[in-house]
């Protein structure tokens, strides 16, 4: 199949972890022999912040870790849909695109036949913001891939598309996987970014407080840290290492003997069973993991045994305290994590349901490549 997908960027993951999926998808999507063509805008805000932070080389420094990925940079204004998606079986667009370019690759499929589109929906504002997004008009397109049950019901309950499924992320298991490394930098390592003051009271109960406590060895990679930020963090004893490439993580992850996800306030409050993809990064890489408070309602992972919650600043010091003194305890939950993700959440299984949603719309999918890389 020849297949089109249009993201915010692909070359730049600032601030931008739905990069780490899509990039899985198409490496996914090419080792099965489909023909992938990525779309990014020239000037992605993400993209822009990268090069003013870090220069022009950080381009090509994705283009060595993804060799087979190349994204064609347009200007809205000037894009030749139906010179570029001519012969295209599937697009899929995802949500953090220009309005205008959404409806534009409507039209282009209202008037081709051949080909199905896809919108694909990875954010929380379908309950945070529903103004913005009933601004796209997706009415020809043939569906939404939404990355959790509930954000699939809104869809339906406001009309916004007559066919959802939930496809949810997932690792890219070529570059997540464990790393051999004896040499330990430090005990705790968080990868995130702070964002728009979503999570700043998690992060001191959660993460600040108990390395505070427990003195541990803590480094924090991410991004839009601001200067009260950085201060809380220095207030807890933690080293602040700034932006780190996602195909470095599994380096960054192995340094370290244990690693912590705290989810942002609307993916607790309002999107229940939605994991973010650093979950499933961290489990694909072997580490322990321990959870702030989220609700895994979908039973997409074991808690208690593929990773641990703690409910409370106080349980997160204790949880850590334990995995950090009983070798045996954290190899285990390391081991039964890595084996959920190799079983039920790499790029390959998502790829294989979108086999399946391609044959639920009628495209003839006995050509794509069955070859499954786990």
């Amino acid at each position: 199949m020849r297949i089109a997908i249009f993201a915010h960027s692909f070359i730049a993951d600032w601030n931008h972890g739905n990069a780490h999926f899509l990039r899985g998808i198409a490496v996914e999507l090419q080792s099965r022999g489909d023909e992938v063509s990525l779309y990014e805008p020239r000037e992605s805000w993400s993209l822009g912040n990268l090069i003013r932070d870090y220069g022009e080389g950080v381009v090509e420094s994705f283009r060595q870790h993804y060799p087979s990925l190349s994204s064609k940079r347009y200007d809205l204004h000037s894009l030749d849909l139906h010179k570029e998606l001519e012969g295209t079986d599937l697009i899929i667009v995802h949500e953090w695109n220009d309005p205008q370019l959404v409806r534009k690759i409507g039209e282009y499929r209202s008037k081709t036949a051949s080909c199905r589109a896809l919108f694909h929906d990875t954010h929380h504002r379908s309950v945070t913001d529903p103004e913005a997004m009933s601004a796209f008009d997706l009415s020809n397109y043939d569906g939404v891939l939404a990355f959790g049950e509930i954000i699939r019901q809104i869809y339906l309950r406001r009309c916004w598309a007559r066919r959802v499924w939930t496809w949810h992320e997932a690792a890219d298991t070529r570059i997540f996987s464990p790393r051999q490394n004896t040499q330990k930098q430090g005990d705790l390592v968080w990868i995130g970014n702070w964002g728009d003051e979503e999570r700043s009271e998690e992060l001191w109960e959660f993460l600040v407080g108990p390395v505070k406590v427990l003195r541990l060895r803590c480094r924090v990679h991410g991004v839009r840290y601001h200067e009260q930020a950085l201060k809380m963090l220095q207030n807890g004893g933690i080293e602040y290492a700034g932006w780190v490439p996602n195909y470095r993580v599994p380096e960054v992850l192995s340094q370290f003997r244990v690693t912590v996800h705290i989810p942002r306030r609307p993916y607790v409050e309002a999107l229940p069973g939605i994991p973010t993809i650093r979950i499933f990064e961290a489990l694909s890489c072997g580490i322990p993991l321990v959870c702030s408070p989220w609700s895994d309602c979908e039973k997409l992972f074991r808690e208690g045994e593929d990773y641990l919650i703690a409910k409370s600043g106080r349980q997160m010091k204790d949880v850590l305290n334990d995995l950090l003194r009983d070798d045996e305890f954290a190899l285990e939950m390391a081991q039964s994590g890595y084996k959920a993700v190799l079983e039920r959440h790499t790029c390959s299984h998502r790829v294989d349901e979108l086999i399946m949603i391609c044959t639920e719309l009628g495209l003839k999918t006995s050509d794509i490549g069955h070859r499954q890389v786990r």
